[in-house]
């Protein structure tokens, strides 16, 4: 082998989220040898292995026993992932060492110099330490609250750095109800517009910002990636919640392959762990590779979430609904009896599932489905008849019941029209009759068309706008919501609108007909009417509707456990408070291990 050949290369693997290490010729023992120190690593031949990314930078330390060092040749992209994630090792360490004298800390003060003339936007308080502390950290986390403005703090450090550091591009990911909200603060926040364009069908070489949506992310991974590399740039994942799935989903794996080809990475959301500890962690992944992950394992380890928010804090900034300083929200819980026939389809419906759902705990499909005809029973079991619509979101898509003839869920389905007033409909119906005498717009959140359907009839002397999946004109509606005094009430799922869009100046109530497992959309939807802006005697009233006895129960309370939890990880007493509703007189979306635990006590203990 001559001392040009290389005796191990280190290249991208078939996967983006991939590395690929290939042995020269003479050296394929050190390379077995070297596989046992990386937990993923799998053997292609005697001479090359495989091993994920994240396992390579969190174990950099492993290749210093490769014998060979002087003919070690990175893929040079890779090679400067490793040396950005070995100089963001000790970036962390800095900041989680209270004795460090080592990080270079971006003052306050000096945001409007590193911003320069051309930055004509105002800045709050809030936003210019948020910016200060994200340019701090090289790669950084905004985990502030909706409203916070943490689009116009995104703009704020992509300018910096592309005056200070010689970043050139922004790539935007974001849900495509963001898109509005970039566009317009690009306008407000520069003299002279940054050119920014939303992904067609071609990449725009010319373009300073791209955005695109999360759907069209990972057909688009190579061309992209190309973008990126192509001149210095950075990569800002809007609502980042939506790759907390990390590489086991089809968002995540795109994002973390498209992660190391940036110079800056930054994340937005206002919920970065609506399920637990896993979702931060994978967002983590993504800004800090290797170490990143581990330092959050470490800091959540053993359950002391007090410690572990401690610990975390000087890895994010966020800004808290208390720094916001909007006036206070009034979040109460309804429980409602469900009339005796309902109870009887109610209770017939879980004796019917129970033997269905045992032994099948690993279906997460099956169980999903389940989760979603029993949310639509404790609502109305007029629902089960005709099932959902194309235009609901994937998870929660189910046929119409199919009821054995004969069978005594049969018979108490025969007459379903009796049922379509359900209690919380008429609950709505109520809420909305008495905010409307009194000026007052509403806007009710249902997860199924069908129901939205059935209010929209039910509340036809109000109005109504709805504003679902298969809305072709949803600009219009809300528009009309907001504009025409006649249009009392707003008909939407948490799913559709729960992000991206602004009520606050127009609607100070909400109603929920029901809820689903899925905490971090429930935080969003809730910031749709409590938002900055709001006058400070605003009366903010929020309303949560629930089934006595029904599935609607197991929700709340695994509802209380993701927020408790995601409040102390973030150390915000306004999503602690959230978790306890006050009481008040009369999906399968984000399931996880947990709710399922909780379903199948709920079928056992309704089926004993």
């Amino acid at each position: 082998m001559t001392s040009s050949t290389p005796s191990l290369e280190i290249r991208f693997g078939d996967s983006v989220t991939k590395a690929r290490l290939r042995a020269g010729a003479g050296h394929e023992g050190d390379l077995r040898r070297l596989a046992l120190r990386f937990r993923s690593s799998v053997q292609r031949s005697p001479g090359s292995m495989d091993v994920d990314i994240d396992d390579l930078l969190t174990n950099l330390v492993a290749l210093a026993t490769w014998p060979a060092q002087a003919s070690v040749s990175w893929d040079s992209q890779l090679a400067a992932l490793a040396t950005d994630s070995a100089v963001d090792a000790q970036t962390v360490a800095d900041r989680l060492d209270p004795l460090s004298k080592g990080v270079s800390e971006v003052r306050d003060d000096e945001v409007d110099g590193l911003l320069g003339p051309s930055w004509t936007a105002g800045l709050t308080a809030f936003q210019r330490r948020d910016i200060a502390k994200l340019l701090s950290l090289r790669h950084g986390a905004n985990f502030s609250v909706p409203g916070a403005g943490k689009t116009r703090v995104g703009l704020a450090v992509f300018h910096a750095l592309r005056r200070t550091k010689g970043i050139e591009r922004l790539l935007i990911v974001g849900p495509k109800s963001c898109y509005e909200s970039w566009q317009y603060e690009n306008t407000q926040c520069f003299d002279e517009p940054l050119r920014m364009e939303v992904l067609s069908r071609n990449v725009d070489p010319a373009a300073d910002v791209l955005i695109v949506n999360y759907e069209r992310l990972s057909p688009s991974v190579n061309e992209l990636g190309q973008w990126l590399t192509a001149r210095p740039s950075m990569i800002l994942l809007d609502e980042a919640h939506r790759m907390k799935l990390g590489a086991e989903g089809t968002y995540g794996a795109a994002c973390l392959a498209l992660g190391p080809r940036a110079r800056h990475r930054l994340i937005l959301t206002g919920t970065p762990a609506p399920n637990g500890v896993k979702d931060i962690e994978n967002l983590f992944g993504f800004v800090w590779p290797g170490h990143g992950r581990q330092k959050v394992t470490q800091a959540v380890a053993g359950g002391d979430l007090a410690k572990a928010s401690q610990v975390l804090r000087p890895l994010f900034t966020r800004t808290t609904k208390g720094e916001l300083g909007l006036p206070p929200v009034t979040t109460t819980l309804r429980t409602l009896p469900m009339p005796p026939l309902h109870q009887e389809v109610y209770e017939a419906l879980v004796g019917r599932f129970s033997a269905r759902a045992a032994g099948a705990e690993d279906d997460f499909q099956a169980l999903g489905k389940i989760i979603v005809y029993m949310l639509m029973a404790a609502t109305s079991p007029a629902l089960l008849a005709v099932g959902t619509t194309r235009y609901e979101p994937l998870m929660y898509q189910v046929p119409p019941l199919a009821v054995p003839e004969g069978s005594p869920l049969f018979d108490l389905m025969r007459d379903l029209p009796s049922y379509e007033m359900s209690p919380k409909y008429r609950e709505v119906l109520a809420i909305v009759a008495e905010n409307a005498a009194k000026g007052r717009k509403t806007l009710v959140w249902s997860t199924f068309i069908r129901s939205l359907n059935t209010l929209e009839r039910m509340l036809k002397e109000f109005r109504p706008a709805m504003v679902h999946g298969g809305t072709e004109d949803r600009e219009a509606e809300i528009e009309r919501f907001r504009n025409d005094p006649d249009c009392m009430v707003l008909l939407s799922n948490p799913a559709t609108l729960g992000e991206g869009i602004s009520l606050h100046h127009d609607c100070h109530d909400a109603v929920y007909v029901d809820r689903d497992f899925a905490a971090g959309r429930f935080l969003q939807s809730l910031d749709r009417i409590h938002r900055l802006g709001l006058a400070p005697e605003t009366e903010t009233r929020v309303t949560v509707l629930a089934s006595e006895g029904s599935i609607d129960e197991v929700v709340g309370q695994r509802l209380t456990d993701k927020l408790l939890f995601m409040g102390r990880i973030l150390d915000d007493p306004a999503v602690q408070e959230l978790a306890d509703l006050d009481d008040e007189p009369a999906v399968g979306g984000g399931l996880d291990q947990r709710d399922l635990q909780a379903l199948m006590g709920h079928l056992r203990a309704h089926s004993a």
